[in-house]
């Protein structure tokens, strides 16, 4: 199934979880803020949220420095 994660669409496995999607791409849950089809997940929620064909994910990572 196709969906588009970070503006690039993006092939994966019917009924994946958006932790599945993380996982696969080796992000590590706990270091970023997730919105899918316009809703901010809180990470808790991430095994639960099960993607759609189209469906859009933003992934942010927050990046400290000076």
């Amino acid at each position: 199934m196709l969906i588009r994660l970070n503006g690039e669409d993006t092939e994966c496995k019917e009924g994946a979880s958006l932790l599945d999607i993380l996982n696969e791409k080796n992000i590590d849950p706990e270091t970023i803020v997730a919105e899918v089809d316009m809703v901010i997940l809180k990470p808790e929620e991430f095994g639960e949220c099960e993607l759609k064909e189209g469906s859009v994910v933003e992934v942010l990572r927050f990046v400290g420095g000076g």
